[in-house]
């Protein structure tokens, strides 16, 4: 799954202990959309979906 450098940055606003979840939560969620790209857009969805 290729990540965007904008995205990158923000999930390194999160706490490097849960990070590698929210990665692969993110990752199924942008699969589940039919998208191969980890936008900031995406991970926004993601977020808002996840809490």
């Amino acid at each position: 799954m290729e990540w965007t450098a904008d995205a990158e940055a923000r999930l390194k606003e999160i706490p490097f202990f849960v990070r590698p979840a929210a990665r692969k939560k993110i990752e199924k969620f942008a699969q589940e959309q039919g998208t191969s790209q980890i936008t900031v857009e995406v991970y926004e969805a993601a977020k808002k979906q996840f809490g």
